[in-house]
């Protein structure tokens, strides 16, 4: 397959959180940063104001770990999804994509990153009445006392055997676990990788007991 650069010869690459599946920023690449991404298996992308190539975490440390580059239909756009070591934005944000423009009111999409969003929103721009904003103000120690109250509710709720509270005392902790993580600077993409350490663990393990 041949790539089909534009007449500055630059092809759009578009980067995606493997782990979260959302999109992280709009770059682009020319063939030789395509080529040393494919090498080095980092992003690494040209610069069209500057004119030159640049390593993306080169200076940050934000390194984005390349999984697959994946072209589109007609050849003429990457997808590239990467494992990342820090914000994709320049200015700090998760994302380049943070301002929102038009959400349709009738459409409701929930999401953990929606929430962690949200609770950190309530943490950095407290709001009277809000139950996040406080337990952000008690600190540490009430998250913890939360965090373990919900945890025996589940299991309370678990032993009973009634599935529906279950879910509803899951639900509680989750929240509470996503309050606490909030609070230590731990986002749900760090417990994601986290478990995808482990995956990759299992399957080794269950292929040595196949063998």
């Amino acid at each position: 397959m041949e790539l089909k650069y534009d007449q500055n010869g630059l092809i759009p690459a578009i980067v995606q959180d493997w782990q979260t599946g959302r999109v992280l920023t709009l770059a682009y690449m020319n063939a030789e940063s395509l080529a040393i991404t494919l090498a080095e298996g980092r992003t690494c992308f040209y610069s069209r104001s500057r004119r030159c190539l640049w390593r993306k975490g080169e200076t940050s440390g934000n390194v984005q770990h390349v999984v697959s580059v994946t072209a589109d239909c007609d050849a003429d756009a990457l997808l590239v999804r990467v494992n990342k070591d820090g914000p994709a934005c320049h200015t700090g944000a998760e994302s380049c994509f943070f301002q929102d423009i038009y959400t349709d009111p009738q459409v409701q999409r929930f999401s953990i990153e929606g929430l962690y969003q949200l609770i950190q929103g309530r943490r950095s721009d407290p709001q009277e009445g809000s139950y996040t904003s406080y337990l952000f103000q008690k600190g540490t120690d009430k998250i913890l006392k939360k965090v373990g109250e919900e945890c025996t509710e589940v299991i309370v709720a678990g032993k009973g055997g009634d599935k529906q509270e279950t879910v509803f005392e899951i639900a509680d902790l989750a929240y509470h676990t996503l309050v606490l993580m909030a609070h230590m600077g731990i986002t749900p993409a760090d417990v994601a990788a986290e478990l995808a350490k482990r995956h990759v663990v299992d399957k080794k393990v269950k292929q040595e007991h196949m063998q």
